[in-house]
């Protein structure tokens, strides 16, 4: 058994990010994708994030690859996060372009798509996100996809690979959603706000409570 990985993401504020690294989040998370309501510069995810005990991650939406390396260097990105439509072959020249761990997001519409993705991006990141689909949004779209049919084919994860499970988490459910799904990490964002990219100390705090109460074991 072990304890799943928290990351607290759309932060755009220092305080909140403090925050969220106080209440034992080893991740914490910047969307720099144009667009997004929640959405910084460079400079300013390196302001967030920068010099905690958590682990930087960037998020970028079907940027070219060249800019999404030159703003996770300035940022100071330790892992990036591709939430678009990013090939392998993008994942692979996104890896070797820096010292940064590549997390590929996939927006599930059914479970052959989550099969198909894990068979597609696993020999080339280092970690496979998972959340629900919506066509009018683009990126992350706090949509639950549908836990049970994925947590049947769970094992279709290589245990090198990271599973990181996102879209409609909040304290009530990330229980629920690391006894079925054995995650290694649990994304949340609006799950825990006051308003978009305003995060709630109270619901923080409640979240890396209650992923800490629920442990991961063998299926």
């Amino acid at each position: 058994m072990h304890d799943v990985a928290v990351k607290i993401c759309g932060l755009t504020q220092r305080v909140d990010a403090e925050l969220a690294a106080a209440a034992g989040a080893e991740y914490v998370g910047t969307v720099l994708a144009l667009g997004s309501a929640r959405r910084v510069s460079a400079e300013t995810a390196a302001r967030v994030g920068g010099g905690l005990p958590s682990v930087l991650v960037c998020v970028f939406v079907n940027e070219p690859l060249d800019a999404v390396v030159a703003q996770a260097s300035v940022a100071g990105a330790q892992v990036i996060q591709l939430h678009g439509e990013e090939s392998p072959a993008d994942v692979v020249a996104v890896r070797e372009s820096g010292g940064w761990r590549v997390w590929k997001a996939i927006r599930l519409r059914d479970a052959n798509e989550w099969l198909h993705a894990a068979e597609r991006y696993a020999p080339v990141a280092d970690g496979i996100l998972v959340e629900g689909w919506d066509a009018k949004v683009q990126g992350g779209g706090a949509l639950r996809f549908a836990w049970d049919r994925v947590a049947a084919e769970r094992d279709a994860v290589p245990p090198e690979l990271d599973l990181i499970v996102a879209g409609g988490l909040t304290p009530d459910n990330v229980a629920d959603a690391i006894g079925l799904l054995r995650p290694d990490v649990v994304d949340v964002s609006s799950g825990v706000e006051r308003t978009p990219g305003r995060k709630d100390p109270v619901l923080i705090q409640r979240f890396v409570a209650a992923a800490r109460a629920a442990r991961v074991g063998s299926p």
